[in-house]
């Protein structure tokens, strides 16, 4: 197909997709779904091999949320049920850390419900990282809702490697998921991420009864971000929220999905998260030909595929587990982002970034 032959060229050269080439990577049929992984593979393996990243998710206070999000079971007025628990002390996140980081979890994931953490919330984040740094060289990527100035560069100085803050879906019907903070709020944090120095990670959540139009939309905004990681979620319709009979996907649209973020964003971490083993199901392999990042076990509120399955098929697939010591991002993304963090708040990238 002459589409997919220019956006995998493209990809190559870091070049973007056009809005109506991306657009039409979403309406490519299920017959072309094979013709879309490979071709969207062979941007994935030009800048990252066949090295998968392993993520791990540590939820440090779940529950009790005071915004509305749709998607979300943590949500103000949630039946879901779900624990609800204040925060973790930093030695039993450190805890549950450790276990993810004995599995291979090159990065961990700190998050927190709640709109947005008060000062006193950020010092608790970093005893909690200086912990977990007492156990092992791992990144780690704190999440704990909209910033305000001056927690970004408190968090990088504590040894925060990351921050993230999902778009989660277009600009455009942001107010049919969410009416206690809007669109723009969610830009502002992945900025002011940015300008403390931090890794900016942003990505989206597909199912939730966008178009096509939004989904692009989205990954576009991502790019015009600039993020260094763009996890892809697929929405888990909890029992309790608005969203619970929302079940409008099939594994080969998860696949063109994440075929078309991967060549909107060539040379950044694409990550298969939540949702992935209820939607993509048995085709979940083929999802790895197209991302390179992956979350390994649990999620916030709902249970993940077991470590070990994920680990047997990175193997079975011939990939291999990113390594500590292997650069995450192409030395070119490296660079750019070093000269980001030096402008922002003066610390260095570790070396496995």
């Amino acid at each position: 197909m002459s589409l997919l032959e220019t956006l995998a060229g493209k990809g190559l050269r870091r070049e973007p997709p056009t809005r109506d080439e991306a657009l039409a990577v979403l309406a490519t049929s299920d017959d072309d779904i094979l013709d879309v992984v490979a071709a969207a593979g062979r941007v994935r393996r030009h800048w990252f091999g066949r090295r998968v990243k392993l993520n791990y998710l540590v939820n440090l206070k779940s529950g009790l949320c005071p915004e509305d999000c749709s998607y979300c079971s943590q949500r103000l007025g949630s039946q879901a049920d779900v624990l609800k628990y204040t925060w973790l002390k930093p030695e039993e996140a450190a805890d549950a850390a450790a276990a993810g980081m004995a599995a291979g979890a090159k990065r961990v994931c700190l998050v927190a419900s709640g709109r947005g953490p008060s000062d006193r919330d950020v010092e608790r984040v970093a005893d909690t990282i200086a912990a977990i740094k007492e156990r092992g060289d791992v990144e780690i990527c704190a999440c704990l809702g909209l910033l305000r100035d001056g927690q970004g560069e408190r968090l990088a100085k504590a040894g925060a490697h990351a921050y993230n803050h999902n778009l989660n879906t277009s600009e455009g019907v942001y107010g049919d998921i969410c009416t206690t903070h809007d669109f723009s709020d969610r830009q502002d944090t992945v900025q002011k991420s940015k300008d403390a120095g931090l890794s900016p990670c942003s990505g989206l959540i597909a199912g939730m009864g966008e178009t096509d139009e939004d989904l692009v939309d989205v990954a576009f905004a991502l790019r015009d971000l600039d993020v260094d990681s763009v996890p892809v979620n697929f929405l888990i319709p909890f029992d309790g929220t608005p969203l619970a009979e929302r079940w409008a996907l099939t594994p080969q649209r998860c696949l063109r999905i994440l075929a078309m973020v991967r060549f909107v964003h060539p040379d950044a971490e694409v990550r298969l998260a939540g949702g992935r083993e209820i939607h993509l199901r048995s085709l979940q392999p083929l999802a790895l030909h197209v991302v390179n990042s992956i979350f390994l076990g649990d999620y916030l509120t709902s249970e993940g595929q077991a470590g070990k399955a994920d680990l047997e098929m990175i193997e079975d697939l011939g990939f291999e587990v990113e390594g500590a010591e292997t650069p995450s991002m192409p030395e070119h993304r490296r660079a750019e982002t070093v000269s980001v963090r030096r402008r922002g708040a003066g610390t260095a990238l570790p070396p496995n970034a």
